[in-house]
């Protein structure tokens, strides 16, 4: 699919993977909308990518519904949605003082699993009502796992369940949408040099580049959105979960 003239929007897209996303889908000559809680962040980049920003917790129908609408009514209509928002925050079924409060599993499942079904529920209906193009597309929606979805760590279990979800859903939503010329694909990334891993020291994510058998490093933002470029573009790409992670297979803890 060509996005030139088209409207995108990408949840959690003022910084990391969704920052790198936005910036890459706004030089392919699209309208960006950035979706995300950090208004700071989020204004300074719609402004920087000539794109628009909407403060949205992806956990709200109603303000995704708003960034959905948004990047709706660029004179394209919506054509592709992303969703990077998520959060990962260790914790232990059992520990030092007994079972781990259920409320952080909860906020997990919430965020990375519903918040992405909100978005595929919200941006489908949307782009149903697109005129198609000469493939029959009407938009594309790219969601993001984690490799912890397959090999996830000790203290993973609430997000190796939420990236799960994830994979799961990725060939039912597929199928269902295909009726409408939509397409769904996800990426499971490995390890990326993120703002989850910005306050490590130097050596710690020195030593977590050198785990990944090759290339030896972490990823980066831009080689996530250049696979996300390429599966708007590739109109075969779909149904799909990639493993973006330099054949990394995670260790338990």
């Amino acid at each position: 699919m060509d996005v030139q003239g088209a409207g995108a929007v990408v949840f959690g897209g003022a910084s990391g993977l969704g920052a790198a996303t936005a910036q890459r889908l706004a030089a392919a000559g699209a309208t960006v909308v950035v979706a995300d809680l950090n208004a700071d962040l989020g204004e300074a980049l719609a402004q920087e990518i000539g794109g628009g920003f909407v403060r949205t917790d992806v956990r709200d129908g109603s303000q995704v519904q708003a960034a959905i609408d948004a990047a709706s009514d660029i004179a394209g209509g919506l054509r592709v949605a992303v969703s990077c928002a998520g959060i990962g925050t260790p914790a232990k079924l059992v520990g030092k003082d007994g079972p781990s409060p259920l409320q952080g599993f909860r906020d997990i499942i919430e965020v990375n699993l519903l918040g992405t079904i909100n978005v595929l529920r919200l941006g489908a209906a949307s782009m149903v009502a697109n005129t198609p193009n000469e493939h029959g597309e009407k938009g594309v929606l790219i969601n993001t796992a984690s490799v912890a979805a397959y090999d996830g760590q000790i203290g993973q279990v609430a997000y190796s369940a939420s990236k799960g979800g994830i994979v799961g859903l990725t060939l039912p939503a597929a199928r269902e949408l295909a009726r409408d010329g939509i397409r769904v694909v996800t990426i499971a990334p490995g390890l990326f040099n993120t703002p989850l891993l910005a306050s490590l020291p130097e050596p710690a994510k020195d030593a977590l580049g050198r785990s990944v058998p090759f290339p030896p490093r972490l990823g980066e933002p831009s080689e996530y959105a250049a696979l996300a470029a390429h599966i708007v573009e590739n109109p075969i790409l779909n149904g799909e979960v990639i493993r973006l992670d330099g054949a990394l297979r995670m260790a338990p803890k």
